[in-house]
């Protein structure tokens, strides 16, 4: 992804926030959801026009669908999408994908925040 990114022109930092919005949605699919038929996930990316940069991963879903939470401050985890929603300018959560999966996906702005 970085690759495509950094070639398609999408600004370095933009690039760098991407990178991170996709290990941590990658992160918990691996932790939190099935994986797809084959024992897979799904992660996509793609740049629009207007600069704005869409990540998404599919997995086969969880018993609950990803949602934010508030951890304790010694809490190990529970932040990802906390930090998730401060680096991008929407994210969201999608059922019914043919695959029987479930994506979650999330828009980076054109410039950094």
């Amino acid at each position: 992804m970085r690759r495509d990114l950094r070639t398609a022109g999408v600004p370095e930092a933009v690039v760098d926030d991407a990178v991170l919005v996709l290990t941590e949605l990658l992160s918990n699919a691996c932790r939190h959801a099935r994986p797809l038929e084959g024992e897979r996930v799904r992660a996509t990316w793609h740049h629009d026009r207007a600069g704005e940069v869409t990540v998404s991963v599919t997995d086969g879903g969880g018993p609950t669908l990803p949602r934010t939470a508030a951890p304790s401050i010694s809490a190990r985890g529970g932040r990802g999408l906390t930090i998730i929603g401060s680096l991008t300018r929407d994210w969201g959560v999608l059922e019914g994908d043919p695959s029987g999966g479930v994506t979650v996906w999330a828009v980076l702005p054109a410039h950094a925040r």
